[in-house]
């Protein structure tokens, strides 16, 4: 039999199929072997995954796209230093290079003499019970289904289409971590996802609309997708934006919608307490923990707890359990989010946010489920208290500087008029202009209705899948890119 990932022939006591207390022996040679050469800390993070996109457009499937893979990553910290090696041959011998290249990174070698070493703990599994979610989940045949039952309901609902897609995503990963501070832990993650998109088009005037949704550990999610509601919402949406007027720029008092919304928060702001941003010096909150750096009404919360939520996991990428960690307390910075390295290199603890893509990556401080607490008010104080101004109920894709510059566009808005929302005044073209700095102390009315919404995060350590979300906020004023 064949090492997994590799087509080596591998001995008897190498057969090893599963991430599980089978593989202790190895990991504690290769960790041991670490410790020996001089490294302050060696951890191991084991991968198999299998995945899934499938696409339909109009009434065609038109990709199917499966991988599966599986490797390890090994990182050596020295000093203040640290390597990285992956390979995807999980043979001993593959691993033992991958280690002795890491190693090389900080200038350590591989040592003939045997270390100290006191080994693994016991194995903290959290993938028992879970085994069954991969036999569940939806077929190939199943999928297609349900998009071409997409499409076909935008194609009922919805008026002077040029374009539909619908898409599905599913992802099942077994890790397995150890380290030689003895941290040894097992868990399987299951995420899955769901898009709308639609293309309206008369003449000069055009619309395009989309919706995303998504949830961890539920086998069922795409057979429970409500399809009908989806489409005839996003069908809606594009219909009034079809043939909006274009948003005059200015400076205006701005309502954001929940859900979606926050996006704002955890692209301009969240990346900023992440430990990886204050090694590199490139946060402005660096050195303002106990300080304000947004408005009273503000609460926001860093988690991995929210059950089904896409950010949540029974433990990080370096193997510790998850936390609540709150970042910013009425408007006080409270914490930073930090994995090891953070840790080693700022003093941050750890927040059980050390996060990877996969084993090609080392782990780094990433965002998990990220919102704005709810607050007091109801989402109509929020818009009677504008005299005239914009609220935005869809937002789209946007870009962020280093140092948490950001413009967004939004995908759906309204004019606000004399403390009421008019819906028979929509307007499109608009961009959300600003930097976390300015904007949180503008922040200044939290509404009562926090929702979540799923979404993906790229940065060092790849993309992860998270949470973003809010209640309806007020900003009291932002600069709007418009015509």
């Amino acid at each position: 039999m064949p090492s997994p990932c590799s087509g080596r022939a591998a001995p008897l006591a190498s057969r090893l199929d599963r991430l599980d207390e089978g593989w202790r022996p190895r990991l504690e040679d290769l960790l041991a072997a670490g410790v020996a050469a001089g490294a302050d800390l060696v951890e191991v993070f084991l991968e198999r995954n299998d995945q899934l996109t499938v696409l339909a457009e109009q009434e065609r499937i038109t990709s199917v796209s499966p991988v599966m893979g599986c490797g390890a990553g090994i990182r050596v910290f020295h000093g203040h230093c640290d390597g990285f090696a992956a390979t995807n041959d999980l043979s001993g011998p593959a691993l033992m290079t991958a280690l002795e290249q890491a190693l090389g990174m900080v200038g350590l070698c591989r040592s003939a003499r045997a270390g100290a070493w006191p080994g693994l703990t016991a194995l903290r599994d959290y993938g028992v019970g879970k085994e069954q979610w991969r036999k569940a989940c939806p077929t190939v045949p199943d999928s297609a289904e349900r998009l071409r039952e997409a499409t076909a309901a935008l194609e009922r609902h919805g008026r002077r289409l040029q374009a539909r897609r619908a898409s599905y995503g599913r992802d099942w990963q077994e890790v397995l971590v150890a380290a030689s501070d003895g941290a040894f832990a097992r868990d399987l993650r299951f995420h899955q996802t769901t898009g709308l998109t639609l293309l309206a088009a008369d003449r000069d005037h055009r619309a395009a609309v989309s919706r995303r949704d998504g949830r961890a550990d539920d086998p069922h999610f795409l057979a429970n997708w409500p399809v009908e509601d989806v489409a005839v919402s996003a069908c809606r949406s594009a219909g009034k934006m079809l043939y909006a007027d274009v948003v005059k720029a200015g400076d205006y008092p701005v309502v954001l919608a929940n859900r979606f919304g926050g996006v704002i928060f955890h692209e301009a702001c969240g990346h900023l307490l992440e430990t990886t941003q204050v090694e590199r010096g490139s946060t402005p909150f660096a050195d303002k923990l106990g300080h304000a750096i947004a408005h009273p009404a503000v609460t926001a919360v860093d988690e991995g707890l929210s059950p089904n939520s896409f950010g949540s996991m029974a433990m990080d990428d370096e193997g510790m359990t998850p936390q609540r960690t709150v970042l910013i307390q009425d408007g006080v910075l409270q914490r930073f989010l930090s994995d090891r390295a953070g840790q080693m290199r700022t003093g941050h603890p750890r927040t059980g946010s050390g996060r990877r893509q996969n084993h090609r990556f080392a782990a780094a401080s990433r965002m998990r489920n990220t919102f704005i607490a709810p607050g007091l008010h109801k989402p109509a104080d929020l818009i009677a208290s504008i005299d005239h101004g914009l609220y935005c109920k869809q937002m789209g894709g946007g870009s962020v500087g280093p140092t948490g510059q950001f413009n967004f566009a939004v995908e759906e808005a309204y004019w606000i008029e004399n403390g009421r929302l008019r819906e028979d005044k929509p307007v499109k073209g608009a961009t959300l202009i600003g930097d976390a700095e300015t904007v949180l102390p503008r922040i200044s009315m939290c509404a009562d209705d926090n929702a979540l919404a799923a979404g993906f995060c790229g940065s060092v350590s790849g993309s992860v899948y998270v949470t973003v979300g809010q209640p309806h906020i007020k900003v009291d004023h932002m600069t709007i890119g418009g015509r």
